[in-house]
């Protein structure tokens, strides 16, 4: 018999504790003290209960079991309409007047106030944000009840939200000097992202007008969609514009043009088109379901809005999926794009929980999209820089491959080929202008035995010491090259057969008093000969040209070099 009594002894006790336990649980809000000295209450304990019919009446509300919470709860979609109650006593002999905020009001679809004293309701209002004549209790945003507290009373503050989609709200008590305190700077760290994001913005739509690359284009429109979903979100708009209500709801639509851009971004800084086709395959897939239910959306937003988080675990996975697998390819832009998009997913996963009521209220949280756009956008950035640093490094490449295949090494003019291409591009703008043209043609004087004397190098030496004459002596808009191995030709645009007789001369002369040292003991001279001719205006025939020069130089030679002669027909 005393085993059987301990025994049941111990099953009382636990259910005692048990009871207790669940009595502290499921304990009503506690009754919250105010004075005459009251400042704020930004964290206390309130009370929630979720009205599943959406029209029970405040008397039947009164009646109802209210869960213990924080001042701050988010409940997922399953909770549209949900009550808070908050008790507050007045314990000073004189009423106190206090404001009540709810910063997510913005969000909400209606919102209905009702205080409470001794059972019967002294005062009621409601803030429906889709008519304009309830906005008096609307601020940037932000719903604003004054609360007036008789003296050495206990009043019951009864407050009805009811969402679109997910019930997310927080309340808070001010007095009247930290109420305007609050209200004006509330919005201080969403306008900093936002000026972040419209900086890149513009940014990235001036290097697209620079560069036409798609890149730049998608990368700005990612920014734009994701700046306008921040401010509309997080109430930059609600703030500036009065923005509530339906109309903020629909724009939410917008939503969905983010990742579509982020997507054609991936495409074209991976070249999945080309490269990759079975994840090409896949984001082309990603941005028709995101289109698919973008045009939905446009017919029923609430319950495209409803699908979001689906969307949202696909488009992440497949982007993670598609990226991972650049990075296992080793694409150079794989890990930073790894990096950045790994922030947007990470934050927007904890947005997507704390939405549907899973995970706490708190900065990071209720703010993770666009903490996850800003620093991804911030990422993507460099990755927009490398992607500039390496075209242009690809450009400069171009160039001097460009330079080295239409310049002689030796020298640094042009080689005979680009002299043939110029040239040409020349005769056909002679052929419209009619301006006269000269050629003519120089070759070094004993220019094998320089070399059979005195070795290549020095030749070399020599070839380069007519170079540098040609180019202080000619003008800009001379065409000057090394037609051969000690051959030169300049041809000279706006200039008579006369003028080029002139001209050459003065290079010869300036060479025949020029030297290239051997030794220190030894210098080695030597001379030019120069055949000029004229292009025939009327043929404009190039070649006609050079053979006639090549035979005013045959004839220079034959009579003795180190001269000029012109081509007379």
């Amino acid at each position: 018999m005393t085993g059987t009594g301990s025994r049941s002894s111990i099953v009382v006790l636990i259910m005692l504790l048990c009871g207790l336990l669940s009595s502290i649980v499921n304990a009503a809000p506690p009754t919250l003290q105010v004075n005459h000295d009251f400042k704020k209450l930004e964290q206390f304990q309130m009370g929630y209960f979720v009205d599943p019919s959406g029209n029970m009446p405040i008397s039947q509300v009164q009646n109802q079991h209210f869960e213990a919470s924080s001042n701050s709860i988010t409940l997922g979609s399953n909770a549209k309409t949900t009550w808070a109650k908050i008790v507050l006593q007045n314990t000073s002999d004189s009423p106190i007047t206090l404001y009540l905020h709810n910063p997510y009001a913005y969000y909400n679809h209606a919102i209905e106030l009702n205080e409470v004293v001794n059972g019967q309701v002294t005062r009621k209002r409601l803030l429906d944000m889709d008519n304009k004549d309830t906005y008096e209790w609307m601020y940037q945003g932000t719903a604003v009840f004054d609360i007036t507290l008789p003296r050495q009373q206990v009043t019951t503050l009864y407050l009805k939200n009811v969402s679109y989609i997910y019930q997310v709200f927080s309340v808070e008590l001010y007095s009247q000097d930290l109420s305007k305190r609050v209200l004006i700077n509330q919005y201080n760290d969403i306008t900093l992202i936002v000026g972040m994001v419209l900086a890149l913005i513009i940014y990235n739509f001036f290097l697209f007008l620079s560069s036409r690359l798609k890149e730049h284009l998608f990368y700005a429109c990612y920014l734009v969609s994701g700046g306008f979903w921040i401010a509309l979100s997080y109430g930059l708009f609600a703030s500036f514009f009065d923005v509530f209500g339906s109309i903020t709801l629909k724009w939410n639509i917008a939503l969905g043009t983010m990742p579509i851009c982020l997507l054609f971004f991936m495409i074209n800084i991976f070249e999945t088109r080309k490269k990759y086709p079975i994840e090409h395959k896949a984001l082309l897939t990603t941005i028709a379901i995101l289109a698919t239910n973008s045009i939905y959306g446009l017919f029923d937003i609430i319950s495209a809005l409803e699908y979001a988080s689906t969307l949202a675990f696909i488009v992440m996975s497949i982007s993670l999926c598609v990226t991972i697998s650049m990075f296992v390819r080793r694409h150079p832009l794989a890990l930073l794009f790894l990096i950045g998009h790994g922030f947007f997913v990470t934050f927007s996963v904890l947005a997507v929980l704390f939405y549907q009521g899973r995970i706490g209220f708190n900065y990071i949280n209720s703010h993770g999209v666009g903490i996850g756009v800003l620093l991804e956008s911030l990422v993507l950035s460099l990755i927009i820089a490398n992607r500039i640093r390496t075209l242009e490094k690809l450009e400069a490449t171009q160039a001097e491959l460009q330079l080295l295949a239409s310049t002689d090494p030796l020298t640094q003019l042009l080689n005979r080929r680009s002299f043939d291409l110029e040239a040409s591009a020349l005769l056909n703008q002679d052929k419209q202008i009619r301006f006269p043209l000269s050629l003519a043609i120089l070759d070094i004087d004993f220019f094998k035995n320089i070399n059979d004397t005195y070795g290549h190098s020095l030749g070399d030496q020599v070839i380069v010491r007519v170079a540098d004459v040609l180019r202080a002596q000619c003008r800009l808009q001379d065409i000057v090259a090394r037609y051969g191995g000690e051959e030169f030709v300049i041809l000279m645009p706006n200039t008579t057969r006369e003028k080029a007789h002139v001209l050459a001369e003065r290079i010869r002369t300036t060479l025949a008093h020029t030297s290239v040292q051997v030794d220190q003991n030894q210098l080695v001279n030597f001379t030019l000969s120069v055949g000029i001719s004229e292009v025939d205006a009327k043929t404009a025939d190039l070649q006609a040209a050079i053979n006639q020069a090549d035979k005013a130089l045959y004839k220079a030679k034959n009579s003795g070099r180190n001269q000029s002669q012109l081509h007379i027909s």
